[in-house]
């Protein structure tokens, strides 16, 4: 439930809510929002649909949300090992290239020797 508590806390602080913003508009205390937050209380399918309400989204998108700048980030981490990944094949095809010549050279050497 941590994972959730941080959800709620990212889609709260997007809204520039504070967490006694939230907890009026829940009907609960500020300790109580903030267990929940902290991922300390485990939230039941009511508080939960109550919570998807005040943010505007169903209970199935708010467990399955995720923050779009690190999904930013995210693609751009997999664009750098990406590239990296494509140089590490250029380099790795070189070298193949160098054995193989090493190899003709070796086998024709032999060969007029």
């Amino acid at each position: 439930m941590k994972l959730l508590g941080k959800k709620i806390r990212l889609l709260r602080h997007q809204r520039g809510w504070s967490q006694e913003d939230v907890a009026k508009q829940l009907d609960i205390s500020i300790p109580a929002f903030s267990k929940i937050e902290t991922g300390i209380t485990d939230v039941n399918l009511s508080r939960l649909e109550q919570i998807s309400a005040l943010f505007e989204m169903s209970v199935v998108q708010l467990l399955t949300y995720n923050d779009p700048e690190q999904e930013i980030k995210n693609a751009s981490d997999l664009e750098v090992a990406n590239k990296k990944l494509h140089d590490r094949d250029a380099e790795v095809i070189e070298l193949q290239k160098k054995v193989i010549e090493l190899y003709e050279e070796i086998r024709n050497s032999k060969s007029f020797g």
